[in-house]
């Protein structure tokens, strides 16, 4: 069990540190949590792509109905799911297909066999687990961006 941690925390801090990350079901309603997190991922000097079919644009940023619609050359570096963990799985595998660097599944979301094929395609994977908590735990240690 103290593995999966250390891998775990080793999966934050890289995430952490990546520039673009997909932000599926990223609305823009500013109460909604996924609206709040990809500000501040944003304020942090992150790229947001919101990918959301009901929409246009979140956050001054164009939004694509799926992962397979947004262009290879944007670079998708983290696909951040803020999807019910019923529906995660999917977006992994899109996740998994687009060639990102990790999946990062937020509070409240789990799916051990999606997490299993993301790492078994050598993707970085943090579950159950949100950037806002995690950067003030990190502290000065935080991952800042190139």
């Amino acid at each position: 069990m103290q593995k999966q941690a250390t891998d775990d925390e080793a999966a934050v801090r890289l995430m952490l540190g990546l520039r673009t990350w997909a932000v599926v079901g990223l609305s823009p309603d500013p109460t909604r949590d996924s609206h709040r997190i990809a500000a501040l991922l944003q304020r942090r000097g992150h790229r947001i792509v919101p990918v959301n079919p009901r929409v246009d644009e979140v956050l001054g940023e164009h939004a694509w109905p799926s992962l397979a619609d947004v262009p290879a050359d944007v670079g998708i570096d983290v696909v951040d799911v803020f999807r019910r963990s019923s529906l995660a799985g999917a977006h992994v595998d899109e996740a998994i297909a687009i060639g990102a660097r990790g999946v990062w599944l937020q509070l409240g979301v789990v799916d051990e066999a999606a997490a299993a094929r993301a790492r078994a395609a050598g993707l970085a994977v943090v579950m159950d687990r949100c950037p806002a908590i995690e950067l003030p735990r990190l502290g000065a240690a935080a991952p800042t961006l190139a």
